[in-house]
């Protein structure tokens, strides 16, 4: 059979004049993704006070949300107003590229925040002299770094495939799916995903586990007030870790299963795109009094600037 180089999304099928109210919904729900990320990231890049290890962290998972749903909403927006679902084999492995290592660099980010607690709990005294700016561009570098070279070699392994259909049973383009297509075995594909999933996923969430078991120990023997300061800090990275691990674990579970009904397999497929990026500024933003008081600050003053200017042309 000669070699497929076009795909089709099989989902859009079928939906009928349902396709403009998810339309809608979509572009309202991208709209308040990026509008609510970007507020963290001027919030903390705007303030000098804020440019801490901490905070700079959480930008960075900011800027790794708007870049994930980057890769997915336009996609799925024009594909829900146009009648033509395909997409080219060059620009499905695009989509897979941005959309995987959005996935792996937000457990990389993770892993730095809950190594910045754990020195910062472990050893305050020494907090500042490890947790150097320096020291900050190089993990933040290494940890962008190494998810983006072993993701790329993995989707050249793919591409590399002569596929024999062209039918995606998903709302983007997967890389596990494509593989499936494949006129060939996909061993060599299996393994190194599984070696990469290893070193991206696997080993960056025993990190953290392993971290916050040890702060846990170390707050055991803190005073009341440091234990309730290192509670507080360390909730919202918590949540974020606990949300993102459920959302990424339902995505790599029930995308193997294809008995699922269509929009069990949608939702459960979609979370790790949709909730991540759409509840971490809103955790970080209501539970760090700093990053709260500087967003009040700057609509405040929006706000002002609007009236002011009304005012100036009536």
């Amino acid at each position: 059979m000669e070699n497929v180089t076009i795909l089709n999304f099989l989902m859009f099928e079928n939906l009928g004049y349902f396709r403009y109210i998810y339309f809608l919904l979509g572009l309202i729900l991208y709209c308040t993704i990026v509008l609510f990320n970007i507020i963290i990231i001027l919030a903390i890049f705007m303030e000098r006070a804020l440019h801490q290890p901490m905070y700079l962290l959480i930008s960075c998972l900011s800027i790794n949300s708007l870049y994930g749903t980057a890769g997915f909403f336009p996609r799925l927006l024009t594909d829900l107003l146009l009648h033509s679902h395909t997409i080219s084999r060059p620009a499905c492995h695009i989509q897979t590229f941005v959309i995987y290592t959005y996935a792996s660099y937000e457990f990389t980010i993770l892993t730095l925040m809950a190594y910045d607690r754990f020195i910062a709990i472990s050893k305050p005294l020494q907090y500042h002299s490890v947790m150097t700016p320096k020291v900050l561009i190089v993990m933040v570098a290494l940890s962008w770094i190494y998810p983006m070279f072993s993701i790329g070699i993995g989707i050249i392994v793919t591409a590399r495939l002569r596929l024999c259909g062209n039918d995606l049973r998903k709302l983007y383009c997967n890389n596990w799916i494509i593989a499936k297509l494949s006129c060939e075995t996909a061993t060599l594909d299996n393994i190194y995903g599984f070696v990469v999933l290893i070193t991206t996923v696997l080993i960056p969430l025993s990190f953290i586990m392993y971290s916050y078991v040890k702060i846990l120990i170390i707050c055991q023997k803190c005073s009341k007030d440091l234990k309730s300061k290192a509670y507080h800090t360390c909730l919202p990275h918590l949540v974020t870790f606990v949300n993102y691990s459920i959302t990424i674990f339902c995505e790599m579970t029930f995308t193997r299963f294809e008995n699922l009904h269509p929009t069990v397999d949608v939702i459960l497929s979609l979370e790790f795109l949709i909730i991540p990026p759409l509840l971490n500024p809103l955790v970080y933003g209501i539970n760090f009094p700093d990053i709260r008081r500087k967003i009040h600050h700057h609509l405040k003053a929006s706000k002002q600037l609007i009236v002011s200017a009304c005012t100036t042309f009536t």
